[in-house]
């Protein structure tokens, strides 16, 4: 077995740090409030991954992703409530839901590429918009849809994070194993398929390279990380709106996939800081929190002009750099 498979990397040691911090220290000094914008930057963290992923791998822009948590997150919630399953078993069968939504959305993937793969799959997702405002969210009501007025039933978390403090850790642990999928398929023959199909479609399957294969694949792995973010975030928050899904969301976490950096790990916590944690913050500073799109717009266009790399992509630069001054002045 290659043991550079599993060989951990600097970024890799960097981001168990960082996880470890936001398991054992971040629950414990935050507020109610906090524990509840944390989980779901957690959430949006998984779901933001795969966008990414997708961006940074194939070069194609997937604009559905916050609708397929949508997807996910309402399969949960039916299966919760209809038939009872423990969470981990609806989060399971959510997530494989929206990976089949992926391979539907991969099909037109098949023959476009670049703006014309952007408009499909945006239209995908205001589809999607229509159904969550028409037929609203399951929460516990009778039929198929399950919706009731009043309150509805609580939405049952897994019985090792039944508390928020417990929630979040989970939610981190749950991003922390969709970073290592994702890192596993980039070590193995699917990361070096991807790559060259974004270098050259052409030269990929010149060099046997099953393309329609390998692109499938990459949506059905987007779609399995948005449809576990929605079942997660449904735990969280206990009953989904309509309104946490629209089609713009998906364009805006895009974008801010862009900005975080969608090359590395670190660019998807970026991006989900900026979009759930960024807006409480400035309320609580006292400031609009709209402001918070003049700073995401600001970031989009620094990204695309001075880096392509995005934040992320700046540290890790930053951090090389230092490493190169003091091994010369070592030397």
């Amino acid at each position: 077995m290659d043991r550079s498979l599993f060989r951990i990397t600097r970024s890799g040691w960097a981001g168990l740090a960082l996880a470890a911090f936001a398991i054992v220290i971040l629950p414990s000094i935050s507020s109610r409030f906090w524990l509840s914008v944390f989980t779901s930057a957690g959430c949006f963290t998984i779901a933001i991954a795969g966008v990414a992923f997708m961006y940074a791998r194939l070069g194609m822009v997937s604009l559905t992703q916050v609708g397929l948590m949508g997807v996910g997150g309402w399969v949960a919630l039916r299966l919760n409530y209809a038939f009872d399953f423990p969470f981990e078993v609806n989060m399971a069968l959510a997530a494989l839901t929206t990976m089949v939504f992926g391979w539907i959305l991969a099909l037109p993937a098949l023959r476009m590429r670049g703006l014309y793969l952007a408009l499909v799959t945006l239209m995908a997702a205001g589809g999607l918009e229509i159904i969550f405002a028409t037929f609203q969210f399951p929460n516990g009501g009778d039929g198929f849809w399950g919706v009731q007025t009043g309150s509805g039933e609580a939405f049952r978390r897994p019985w090792i994070a039944q508390s928020p403090e417990a929630y979040l850790r989970y939610v981190i642990a749950c991003a922390v194993l969709g970073f290592l999928l994702i890192e596993l398929h980039r070590r193995l023959q699917p990361g070096r398929a991807w790559a060259l199909i974004r270098r050259s479609e052409a030269a990929a399957m010149a060099a046997g390279v099953n393309v329609t294969l390998y692109k499938t694949w990459a949506f059905g792995i987007a779609g399995l990380l948005g449809g576990g973010a929605g079942a997660l975030l449904a735990g969280s928050l206990g009953l989904l709106d309509d309104g946490t899904f629209r089609a713009s969301e998906s364009v805006l976490v895009f974008a801010l996939a862009v900005v975080g950096g969608a090359r590395y790990w670190q660019g998807a916590v970026v991006a989900a800081l900026l979009y759930k944690v960024l807006p409480p913050l400035l309320n609580n500073w006292g400031v609009d929190a709209d402001l918070a799109y003049i700073i995401f717009g600001a970031g989009l266009l620094h990204a695309v002009i001075t880096a392509p790399d995005g934040i992320a992509g700046q540290i890790m630069g930053a951090v090389k750099g230092l490493s190169r001054r003091k091994e010369r002045a070592d030397a």
